[in-house]
């Protein structure tokens, strides 16, 4: 764990006008992307807000132009269910400096996750978590001001997979069952083939297979 940070946990009004509604029974989590480069990332940012989403996370904040991936996260939770949040953001500093719970920023050089993983899920159960993760090389100051840095093995890997361990590891499987509020569509497992079918407005989200409901883009990226 960093010694970076050591103001008093809730003193800002900065992050309070930001914190975003948290899945059913948690304090809120926050993924931040950093180093989105546009065009180039579009992609990889399309499949971190979408990891995100899938497992756990209540929004994800993205510091640069990454409006297509927004896009793409935005129609995948209006059609397959929310809420989740996407924001795109330039001062991400400001984020991380105010934010008033726990900051782990996941890097290949933190310590391990397996030995870290009960404090941050400790502190999670009262107070908001934020999720760094980056893209081309982050700021040392990112080391610093981070309460933990954590690191997927220890060996180079996506920040995708990185993340997806990681929510996975905090919510130690919980967000596997979660529900989701909105979707006009829903996915019923099958052991093979797929099936897709609507949504009813009663609620059951059951209705006639609709083979044609949509799939998320095979590309991630929207395109």
């Amino acid at each position: 764990m960093t010694a970076g940070r050591h103001r008093p946990r809730n003193e800002s009004p900065y992050p309070t006008r930001l914190l975003a509604p948290a899945m059913q029974g948690y304090p809120e989590v926050c993924v931040l992307r950093l180093g989105h480069r546009p065009g180039r990332d579009n992609r990889m940012t399309t499949h971190v807000g979408l990891t995100a989403r899938a497992l756990g996370a209540d929004r994800v904040v993205i510091a640069g132009d990454a409006s297509k991936s927004r896009a793409t996260i935005e129609d995948i939770t209006t059609r397959f269910g929310g809420p989740f949040e996407v924001e795109l953001s330039g001062a991400w500093r400001p984020l991380i400096r105010e934010w008033p719970g726990v900051v782990v920023h996941l890097t290949m050089y933190g310590e391990r996750i397996q030995d870290a993983e009960e404090g941050i899920r400790d502190r999670h159960g009262t107070e908001p978590l934020l999720v760094v993760v980056g893209s081309q090389k982050v700021p040392f100051d990112v080391y610093e001001a981070s309460d933990y840095n954590v690191g997927v093995t220890n060996q180079p890997h996506s920040e995708v997979a990185g993340l997806a361990v990681f929510l996975d590891r905090l919510f130690e499987g919980a967000e596997l069952d979660r529900e989701w509020a909105g979707a006009d569509r829903r996915v019923v497992p099958r052991a093979t083939g797929k099936e897709v079918v609507p949504v009813e407005e009663d609620g059951d989200g059951r209705g006639a297979l609709d083979g044609d409901a949509g799939d998320a883009p095979a590309d991630g990226d929207g395109s």
